[in-house]
């Protein structure tokens, strides 16, 4: 049917209009993933997490390490060494010297971790062969709180030189501590080089390890 011109511009406007109205006030469900935001936040943080690595120990003063003679080491035979790094320490120190290292004592081996000023642990650490330990004492005049081990190093020409290592405990009784690990830490040794055929099996981890002092008062 025939419309005039203006009556086809009200009729097209009309139907624009109410077109319009409603997409205007429809309302369309929300995505599922909106929902989800809070988590998607979580899970993609932008901050890295950094994980801390941390390290089981004693917390001690290490005072160094000195060259020390003879073959036999006996009752007191650290004594001499540790008063020799205990002077050297005590020249150097403050009133109060921080704990500058950790000391964990394992089966096989010993780790000294180097801290830093901050009382972290650093990259820097020094390994001893549990095997290679050829005394080890808690029981020093000079100060209860000293734990010392003779240590034979093998130097590049396979050479080799007994040295006296000494750390600082928090206590006498952190001191007797670490002289029982160590005492722990060698039979494990001795149990496991006699099994693989490095020591002789008539030998005892009695007879090896008499060298070994641990006061435990």
């Amino acid at each position: 049917m025939w419309q005039p011109a203006t009556e086809r511009l009200q009729h097209f406007q009309t139907m624009l209009k109410t077109k319009l109205n409603v997409l205007t006030l429809r309302k369309e469900p929300l995505p599922t993933v909106i929902f989800h935001e809070p988590e998607a936040i979580e899970l993609c943080t932008t901050t890295p997490l950094m994980k801390t690595r941390t390290h089981t120990g004693c917390k001690v003063t290490y005072l160094g390490k000195v060259s020390t003679t003879g073959m036999q080491f006996l009752s007191g035979c650290t004594e001499k060494p540790v008063i020799e790094l205990w002077k050297k320490h005590t020249l150097a120190r403050e009133d109060i010297y921080p704990a500058n290292a950790l000391l964990e004592i394992r089966p096989f081996q010993v780790w000294l971790h180097h801290l830093d000023l901050k009382g972290e642990a650093t990259v820097h650490m020094d390994t001893f062969q549990v095997a290679r330990i050829a005394y080890c004492t808690a029981d020093h005049n000079i100060s209860p709180n000293i734990f010392a081990w003779v240590y034979r190093e093998i130097n590049d020409d396979l050479s080799y030189q007994m040295d006296c290592h000494a750390v600082e405990c928090e206590s006498k009784l952190e001191a007797k501590k670490l002289a029982h690990a160590m005492m722990e830490a060698f039979k494990k040794t001795f149990h496991s080089m006699k099994s693989d055929g490095r020591i002789h099996r008539n030998s005892s981890s009695e007879e090896v390890s008499h060298e070994f002092e641990s006061d435990d008062g």
